[in-house]
């Protein structure tokens, strides 16, 4: 029923929703008018967004179920050389688009090499580095059901972690917890983000360990889906085990609630529970009822995701960096004088939906010409 290539296609698509909806959350014409649903908890709490960044590592160890199976015949130099060069390359690249555009005016008025000193040196791309990396030793040098054991004994040693080294008063709290304390030791405010105000990083190096578990919960789903996805007994156990997790992180929650800056331990089973049950509905479209044309648009992304991800946000940087007036970027012009005209709140999100499809139409351009850029 389900062919090897349907069940990749499953995968390039639930891969390419991810995407689609982290470039228009990423994007939006106006922070302040934009829908509640496409910005993230301020702090506790759980939005539609929230779930974006984790289902892309529930997908990386997805494709690694697949992958990995390759690497059987390989000697174990061969293997951790791919799993260091990848690891590398990834984080290499995320440090570098923090970077760009690398050249600026300084304070004398003269166009200087920016500070290497001021680099966020974590973020989206090097936490995927950092917990694919992580991810793959376990499972190369255990077997996936032990490792699942220490994904869980790190699930449950970073909750009695964050509030014993956090702040007495409230150790889950935006300057008290035990990340930003960490990361401030480690690198130094000048190199962690200043979005929330403060020097801050939700991709810091001790939330980084729990998001390991995301990645372990992609595999062994993976694994699953390979193994028991050609029937209706798979995918209902599937989707039973989804909501389990989510149970568990509800109750979870009262005691160490959902935080996706804190990416506490109810948060990863919450965000894998539901990457199950939306995965599990992906496949039985696409497996079970045969149903494909809607998902070409999607697989455009699943199919070069790292890619399409860096050229979004070098491009939204680019129309930052432009101005076509002082103190107006182009990104703000295009808001202002287009798409603000369809509403505050519509325009916002037209703009990010606009600037989606350009991603898109790149995409298509490389599909069409099968230029898969793999990392």
């Amino acid at each position: 029923m389900a062919s090897s290539n349907q069940r990749f296609l499953a995968l390039d698509v639930f891969r390419g929703m991810t995407l689609c909806f982290m470039i228009i959350v990423n994007t939006a014409g106006s922070e302040q008018f934009s829908y509640a649903p496409l910005k993230h908890a301020a702090w506790h709490g759980f939005t539609p967004t929230d779930l974006v960044f984790p289902s892309f590592l529930f997908a990386v160890g997805n494709a690694m179920s697949f992958v990995m199976a390759k690497w059987v015949n390989l000697q174990q130099s061969q293997v951790l050389g791919k799993i260091f060069k990848r690891t590398f390359i990834i984080f290499l690249l995320g440090y570098l688009m923090y970077w760009f555009p690398f050249i600026g005016v300084n304070s004398e008025g003269h166009v200087a090499l920016l500070p290497i000193a001021n680099t966020r040196i974590l973020g989206v791309l090097q936490r995927i580095a950092l917990a694919y990396c992580i991810a793959s030793l376990l499972i190369y040098y255990f077997k996936p059901k032990t490792a699942v054991i220490i994904s869980i004994i790190i699930l449950i040693l970073y909750w009695p972690v964050m509030y014993f080294f956090g702040d007495a008063s409230d150790p889950l709290s935006l300057t008290g917890n035990a990340g930003i304390k960490l990361d401030k030791w480690l690198m130094g405010e000048h190199h962690m983000y200043h979005g929330e105000g403060i020097a801050f990083d939700p991709e810091g190096w001790l939330s980084t360990l729990p998001a390991v578990a995301n990645v372990v919960g992609g595999y062994v789903v993976g694994k699953f889906i390979q193994e028991k996805g050609k029937t209706y007994e798979g995918l209902a156990k599937l989707m039973l085990a989804g909501f389990g997790l989510l149970v568990i992180a509800y109750f979870w929650d009262l005691s160490f609630p959902i935080n996706k800056k804190l990416w506490t331990s109810s948060f990863v089973l919450y965000t894998v529970g539901l990457d199950c049950i939306i995965l599990s509905a992906v496949i039985y479209v696409i497996d079970f009822l045969g149903k494909t044309k809607w998902t070409y648009f999607f697989t455009v992304f699943g199919k070069n995701p790292l890619f399409i991800y860096l050229l979004s946000e070098i491009g939204a940087t680019t129309l930052y960096i432009f101005h076509t007036e002082p103190r107006v970027s182009v990104y703000h012009w295009l808001y202002e004088n287009i798409f603000k005209h369809a509403g505050l709140y519509f325009g916002s999100f037209l703009f990010a939906v606009s600037f989606m499809l350009v991603c898109w139409l790149v995409g298509y351009f490389l599909e069409k010409k099968k230029i898969y850029v793999r990392v």
